[in-house]
């Protein structure tokens, strides 16, 4: 176990969980701060393009697929127009293969179906962030990025 002192000095990655269930969203950020992440919420896809275009840089999106107005989807599509680097991973109560393989083509990370279980959200995290560590890694060990095939996207099916 590692002591508090140790894990309140660890840089914490910020995530933005964004999903219109009040509930849901109290437990995600939960989860994630249990796990040190610094976690900003937001219960719209609007909302979550807003926060973005206004500078908030998460190492991580955790992202509501059914959403009223803009559903996850669109929400994904927009997010990376803005920022194309952005780790999304989607997360929905259905249990899709149409609805995961539309949100992989569209650029997301992995796949959470709900009740999302800590241990895959964990493992789902930290997929995503160590995509950015490589990358970082790449960079700055070569001048320039390494451009390479990306991994499938990971599916966490809770079912």
């Amino acid at each position: 176990m590692v002591p508090r002192s140790a894990r309140a000095n660890r840089a914490k990655a910020t995530i933005l969980v964004v999903d219109d269930s009040p509930a849901m969203l109290r437990y995600l950020r939960l989860i994630l701060e249990i796990d040190s992440y610094q976690v900003e919420t937001v219960s719209s896809g609007a909302d979550a393009l807003l926060r973005i275009r206004q500078g908030c840089s998460p190492a991580v999106v955790l992202l509501d697929l059914e959403m009223p107005g803009m559903d996850g989807l669109k929400t994904l599509q927009c997010l990376l127009e803005v920022q194309p680097a952005l780790n999304v991973i989607m997360c929905s109560g259905v249990d899709d293969p149409g609805q995961v393989r539309r949100a992989t083509l569209l650029g997301a990370k992995a796949y959470l179906t709900k009740p999302v279980r800590r241990l895959y959200l964990s493992a789902a995290v930290q997929r995503c962030l160590g995509s950015i560590a490589m990358e970082s890694a790449e960079t700055s060990s070569h001048g320039s990025a390494i451009a390479s095939s990306p991994a499938p996207p990971a599916r966490y099916n809770s079912n």
